[in-house]
């Protein structure tokens, strides 16, 4: 039925959990598993309480480290089900949109994600790439919790 899965990951405990669920869906549906983190990179130069600036170049260096790690943990798990995979790394400000876009790329018919399930002045805050995609997007979205 589904041939191609995009997943979402940002690496936290949430989208771990969730990446065991996607893997084993994928390999009941023989399909392929395209993982994608986003990187959302500094609009401005930090500084700090103390009054000291973030070197923003070590900061991106530091955000695309932490994206491969996350890539590669799904690309292991993956590789162990023997579901075939493909790992990419974009950069934006606006993730939600990034992820829809490598949907249509990568010709996924099923996008899978976790929420944080964030209520309230919570989600009105951090906003959710979830319900964003759930919004945009014209392909079934497996969410998780």
């Amino acid at each position: 039925m589904f041939k191609s899965i995009l997943f979402p990951t940002d690496g936290s405990e949430l989208s771990e959990k969730a990446t065991a669920t996607a893997v084993q869906f994928a390999a009941l549906n023989q399909a392929r598993i395209v993982g994608i983190t986003v990187v959302q990179p500094f609009a401005m130069t930090p500084i700090t309480d103390a009054g000291v600036v973030v070197d923003v170049g070590d900061f991106a260096v530091q955000m695309q480290e932490a994206a491969r790690e996350h890539i590669d943990k799904l690309a292991a798990a993956a590789q162990i089900a023997g579901v075939p995979f493909e790992g990419i790394i974009s950069t934006s400000t606006v993730p939600f949109e990034e992820i829809i876009e490598a949907s249509k790329k990568f010709n996924c018919d099923l996008i899978i994600m976790a929420t944080h399930g964030h209520t309230g002045l919570d989600k009105f805050l951090l906003g959710s790439q979830t319900d964003k995609v759930l919004s945009n997007t014209t392909l079934p979205v497996l969410v998780l919790r």
